[in-house]
């Protein structure tokens, strides 16, 4: 069963394993890596969120994207950062004609709880908005 889960390309590699405990560890080591590379993972992807920063160009479809990305990677290694804190991070990277809607957001009372999947569905509907105004 847990051939199925791999690519082809490493079928060959796995399929010596006679048990599927034994399987388990070695995929675990080959692909989730040792305690070292770990932490050396979860120190850059810390790294990665805390200078998180955007070109005035991106998209904020791009920036959330991107963030995502980050914070997903972060959850999976046990490390989570604060609503508000992913929140701001997120604002603070919009193109400057965003500003108005940035600063009301930022002053909602549930800005601190809200999720940012909220709140970007939340700009997802203001975007035209904005786009009629540049």
């Amino acid at each position: 069963m847990l051939l199925m889960a791999l690519p082809n390309e490493h079928l060959v590699k796995f399929s010596q394993y006679k048990d599927a405990k034994t399987m388990f560890e070695s995929i675990q080591a080959r692909f989730g890596g040792n305690d070292v590379t770990k932490k050396t993972q979860k120190t850059l992807l810390k790294q990665m969120c805390e200078n998180f920063n955007a070109p005035s160009t991106e998209s904020f479809n791009s920036i959330f994207n991107r963030l995502q990305k980050i914070i997903s990677q972060l959850a999976i290694m046990g490390e989570n950062i604060s609503q508000e804190d992913l929140n701001m991070k997120f604002l603070r990277n919009f193109p400057s004609e965003w500003n108005t809607h940035v600063v009301v957001w930022r002053n909602k009372a549930d800005f601190d709880t809200m999720s940012i999947d909220d709140l970007y569905n939340n700009f997802k509907i203001i975007e035209q908005e904005v786009k009629r105004t540049v």
